[in-house]
């Protein structure tokens, strides 16, 4: 996914979301490495894929406004700008190529635009290294055009930056997040973040779960509020793809917690004729089959809870496919000791990283005939070269099938998503999501606030 489309192939209609389905959690799991060491629980929430069902009314977004109502205006953007960063080198910029289609329309219309957003979890106010500086630079070289760094994202100074721009230029304010009042959506703070602007556009998929000031707060001070081209995006193409999409359909869990996928694994049976189960995860389920693991990632509190899984797939006369060959090591490490061996055959003092090459086979093989393929999680550590075929491998797969056979294939989570560009497959791909905690949210049966908040076509 090199560049991003030109704003007018973005001019799609958000249309009434019904019934939004569970499946679309899978795309909003938190991107940890796939076999990082157990954080504790944090509880699980026992809701089944049938209870959610709720309707979130058609929304408003820019290409329902004329340019008259553009034209001039100061309009304040919710992007989702929010990076991987090494020191100030951004590592991924795909969030930030995902938000110029919205920015390009709307600087085309006349408008002053202004970019907002967080970056990172700052604890005690301004942070250096959670400074939007580089994103401003980034979204520069992509627009062709310097995005001037506001100082901070409320005050005078702000207020004045905004005053002085000319129509066509693009301003980024300093991170939200700076001041802890944006996540508790304090309305002191909201009403000195939407003073200097007319209107609003949410375009942050990410964040709109959250009811923070620069995603919801700020409509109540802003008219209008309308959603940007890659918020209306993930939500129509998504609820399409999922509510819609061609069958045979199956689902790619990777990742390496049961504990944090349970939910969606058990709405995507109902949704799903097929699912693969990889990464850290997998070895939770072979141990619920009885099978020895070695020193592998297992979480033994959710070994009953993977029975159930297993077995409720059997009833539904669903597929669960788990690998059946492992690239074991003697050690967490890139130069550790490897060998490939079967599944249920896995030695004492030994670990899984990856799937092993019969595998990747039968995965190309069970996804053959699929029409639509959800992908969320790496089968692997893909980050170490010695653990990277099993997910590099399931990605060709999708991006084969959309490019040979026509399926309509999506990758969700970040850790699927930069697996996916390094793989250089993500061209390939039908859908490559932005979306984070938002889905999950979803399939809890909670309306998103940052769309929630939005006028009404």
């Amino acid at each position: 996914q090199e560049g991003m489309p030109v704003a007018n192939e973005f001019h799609i209609s958000l249309y009434i979301m019904k019934l939004i389905n569970a499946a679309l959690a899978l795309l909003a799991l938190p991107a940890a490495n796939a076999f990082a060491p157990l954080a504790p629980s944090a509880g699980l929430r026992t809701q089944t894929a049938g209870s959610f069902n709720f309707e979130l009314e058609a929304k408003k977004s820019i290409e329902d406004l004329t340019e008259d109502e553009l034209k001039g205006k100061k309009v304040l953007v919710r992007c989702d700008v929010n990076v991987p960063l090494d020191g100030k080198t951004i590592t991924d910029d795909t969030r930030i190529r995902s938000s110029i289609p919205t920015v390009e329309f709307l600087k085309s219309k006349g408008a002053i635009v202004t970019v907002c957003s967080h970056l990172g979890r700052p604890k005690d106010g301004p942070e250096d290294k959670f400074s939007l500086g580089p994103c401003a630079d980034r979204m520069g070289e992509l627009l062709g055009q310097e995005v001037k760094l506001a100082p901070d994202c409320i005050g005078d100074e702000v207020a004045a930056i905004v005053d002085a721009a000319s129509e066509g230029d693009v301003i980024m304010l300093e991170n939200t997040r700076f001041y802890q009042e944006e996540t508790k959506n304090e309305a002191g703070f909201v009403e000195k973040l939407a003073a200097p602007f007319d209107m609003f556009v949410n375009d942050a998929f990410g964040t709109a779960h959250r009811a923070h000031a620069s995603t919801e707060g700020v409509t109540k001070f802003l008219q209008p509020s309308v959603s940007g081209f890659l918020l209306a995006k993930e939500l129509e193409y998504l609820d399409g793809a999922i509510q819609n999409g061609e069958k045979p359909m199956a689902a790619i869990v990777g990742g390496s917690k049961v504990s944090s996928k349970i939910t969606v694994l058990n709405a995507l049976l109902d949704k799903c004729e097929k699912i693969v189960i990889g990464g850290g995860m997998v070895f939770t389920f072979l141990k619920a089959k009885g099978f020895s693991v070695g020193t592998s990632l297992v979480e033994e509190d959710f070994v009953d809870t993977a029975k159930e899984v297993l077995a409720k797939a059997e009833e539904l006369g669903k597929t669960i496919l788990l690998p059946s060959d492992i690239i074991v090591a003697d050690n967490f490490a890139a130069d550790a000791n490897t060998q490939v061996v079967s599944a249920d055959a896995i030695p004492d003092g030994w670990m899984g990283l990856d799937n092993g090459p019969a595998s990747t086979a039968e995965q190309k093989e069970f996804l053959s005939d699929c029409k639509t393929v959800i992908m969320n999680g790496p089968m692997g550590v893909f980050e170490m070269k010695a653990f990277e075929k099993g997910t590099f491998g399931i990605v060709d797969i999708l991006a084969d099938l959309t490019k040979e056979n026509g399926a309509t294939t999506i990758i969700g989570g970040g850790d699927s998503v930069a697996a996916t560009e390094l793989s250089g497959r993500a061209g390939d791909m039908s859908h490559i999501s932005t979306g984070g905690g938002a889905s999950l949210e979803l399939l809890e049966g909670k309306v998103l606030p940052g769309v929630a908040a939005l006028n009404e076509k």
